[in-house]
């Protein structure tokens, strides 16, 4: 095996601006997608690319984070540091000098998200395999020495989670097909909330064109007639058969989500996303008693903690743990092991485009026996990486390049 020692770790700053109400929500009406870029030099002409995603000015704190967490990873050759990689982890996650300012949430956790991926990247290109590979190649045991479970343990030691993947060897082989049948996606670009209901028709009409049966809307309007007029015309468009999608993006107290939900009862949503604040585990508890409706949650919930107080109240029907949200790929794992355990499945939110996920869904299917449901398809940067997504007939096409697919053109 070829040595790759980390000489040094970059952050670099990327920011898009996007047009026509692309990527608007009702908390986020002019979004500046951004990712802050923690970039891996090595002694061996390889370089790991990491992102986190951010919504624009903030970006720069995070890039900040990034320069001073690489000190853990410099001069660390990639194959030892992954065959430990949770020790590691704890250490940047815990850094004395940073932890006050989370624990583990906020710029600090996003810059860990980074440093994290930049990390799994460059260990995927040392062995010249694309992410989804290297993963379903690792034993339980090499899976299980890259994750930090503390905090976790009375719910998944490392012993359990070894034993729980050893369990899902039977099917792994079956489960493989999904490398050639391509992973189901959604479209979340049909209706985002600046569009017009002129654009947000059209817009159904042509993800079905291109094979989508699985579509979201952007809901959480001041006023909510808006929001169900503009739910009923995606469900008349789309059919009776079409798996329809809600997204609050957290705009409704309590009450509010309680009653707007019970109006998109009769339209069968599949879930409904992020209704309210997304730190208000009882509230969701609540929710889920008063009203029949499957919840999706996770794009804005930050660690694996959390993660575990919501998967143990009952209450998250789909986990849409995102790993340029969390500590990177490292928790990813460790929330999908955790989701596994209490049999919700994961269906993530796609800060990075899906130019991640499209590898982490993978292996959650073939190594874990999570369903292959749906993965988020997001458009807007698609121009923007060197090796963007692709999608046939509503399926992500297995991505074959060495890495996690991150590097961005032009960075």
């Amino acid at each position: 095996m070829n040595s790759v020692v980390i000489k040094k770790g970059i952050a670099e700053d990327a920011r898009f601006e996007l047009k026509d109400g692309a990527g608007s929500d009702a908390i986020h009406t002019t979004p500046i997608y951004a990712y802050a870029v923690c970039r891996l030099r090595t002694d061996a002409g390889l370089e790991g690319v990491g992102l986190a995603f951010t919504l624009g000015a903030g970006n720069e704190m995070v890039c900040k984070a990034i320069s001073y967490l690489v000190k853990h990873i410099e001069g660390k050759e990639i194959n030892e540091l992954m065959a430990d990689f949770g020790k590691t982890y704890k250490a940047m996650v815990d850094d004395p000098n940073f932890r006050w300012l989370g624990p583990h949430k906020g710029v600090v956790h996003l810059a860990v998200a980074s440093v994290v991926n930049a990390c799994y990247d460059l260990w995927a290109k040392s062995k010249g395999l694309p992410l989804w590979q290297l993963l379903i190649e690792l034993s339980p045991e090499e899976i299980v020495n890259t994750l930090d479970f503390s905090y976790c343990e009375e719910v998944l030691s490392k012993q359990e989670a070894i034993a729980l993947l050893n369990s899902k060897q039977i099917g792994k082989m079956e489960r493989k097909k999904i490398l050639d049948l391509g992973y189901p996606g959604y479209d979340t670009s049909i209706g985002w909330f600046n569009y017009s209901d002129e654009k947000v028709a059209d817009n159904i009409k042509k993800a079905m064109d291109l094979g989508f049966t699985a579509m979201k809307l952007k809901v959480g309007s001041k006023d909510a007639a808006r929001d169900i007029r503009r739910a009923q015309m995606v469900r008349e468009i789309a059919g009776d058969k079409a798996t329809i999608m809600f997204d609050a993006n957290q705009q409704w107290n309590l009450q509010e989500a309680i009653s707007i939900c019970k109006e998109l009862l009769p339209l069968n949503p599949y879930w409904v996303e992020e209704p309210t604040h997304p730190d208000d585990v009882q509230a969701h508890v609540t929710l889920a008693k008063e009203v029949p409706v499957d919840l999706a949650l996770g794009e804005h919930v930050p660690n694996k903690v959390i993660f575990k107080n919501f998967l143990q109240s009952g209450c998250m029907s789909f986990n849409q743990v995102d790993a340029v949200r969390v500590g990177g790929i490292s928790e990813f794992i460790l929330i999908s092991l955790l989701s596994k355990k209490f049999e919700v499945p994961v269906v993530p939110h796609v800060g990075d485009m899906g130019q991640i996920h499209q590898h982490l869904v993978l292996f959650n299917h073939i190594t874990m026996d999570h369903p292959a449901l749906l993965l988020e398809h997001i458009p807007h940067l698609k121009q923007y990486f060197q090796h963007p997504v692709e999608i046939i007939d509503g399926r992500y096409k297995t991505p074959q390049e060495p890495g996690i697919g991150a590097e961005l053109m032009g960075y």
